[in-house]
């Protein structure tokens, strides 16, 4: 979903929006006000979901918390491990 999921259901929208309000030819057997109100609902109820989904997805923008683990080593040979942790 996500963005394009998003694109999808505005189109969805404007179509359904289209078919009730503009198009005034009655079938028989259903109305095309009817699929153009239920393109509609269908389309906002996409645009939430695929909202929720780019918003949770995209996650956490500029997380400023870091961690390193390293080993070092000092002149006389010795080696021990670091965690080094900035936020």
């Amino acid at each position: 979903m996500g963005l394009p999921g998003m694109v999808l259901s505005a189109i969805s929208v404007a179509v359904g929006a289209i078919m009730y309000w503009a198009v005034t030819y009655q079938g028989h057997g259903f109305r095309l006000s009817t699929v153009g109100l239920i393109l509609m609902i269908v389309g906002a109820a996409g645009f939430v979901v695929s909202s929720i989904v780019f918003g949770v997805s995209r996650g956490s923008v500029g997380s400023s918390h870091h961690s390193l683990d390293r080993q070092v080593t000092d002149t006389a040979g010795r080696t021990s491990s670091v965690h080094e942790e900035t936020k």
